[in-house]
């Protein structure tokens, strides 16, 4: 196992879906079953912040812990097989972490930038595995246009 990553799938020229945030990022690739385990990518975190970005009172520019390049060079280097990327991020600004990524990328992984296909804006905390895995089949249309609730599928 590759350090920070774990549960490392094959991603190769598929579309991909990732949900971004400071520590910890799961990449999802197209072909996911469902109920199956992401693949994630953890930022070391030495001092037990796990890059925690915050304000300090009194100072009007704020004060934002540095992002980690290990940790976007490793996250790149795990998407860099992907045909397509998905991003979902949180927060606004300085605080999300995917729009921290996308300008990383494009300074130093241009090959991932150029397949980073959307960058939204979702509450990647509360979204389950399974809704993240349905969201990246309705993106690159693949989802059946209804779900009965059991295993019926319409291909309207």
């Amino acid at each position: 196992m590759e350090h920070g990553a774990h549960n490392v799938l094959d991603i190769r020229n598929q579309p991909v879906i990732v949900a971004i945030d400071f520590h910890e990022s799961r990449i999802y690739p197209l072909s996911a079953p469902p109920h199956s385990a992401p693949e994630t990518v953890k930022a070391d975190d030495p001092r037990g912040r796990y890059h925690n970005v915050y304000h300090r009172h009194g100072n009007p520019n704020g004060t934002y812990e540095a992002d980690s390049p290990e940790y976007w060079r490793t996250l790149a280097a795990h998407l860099e097989p992907a045909s397509a990327i998905l991003l979902l991020g949180h927060g606004k600004g300085k605080s999300n972490a995917s729009h921290h990524f996308v300008v990383w990328a494009e300074k130093h992984a241009s090959a991932v930038a150029a397949n980073i296909v959307a960058d939204v804006r979702a509450d990647i905390d509360d979204i389950t595995d399974e809704q993240l895995i349905r969201l990246n089949e309705q993106f690159f249309g693949t989802a059946p246009e209804r779900d009965y609730g059991d295993d019926r599928r319409s291909t309207r």
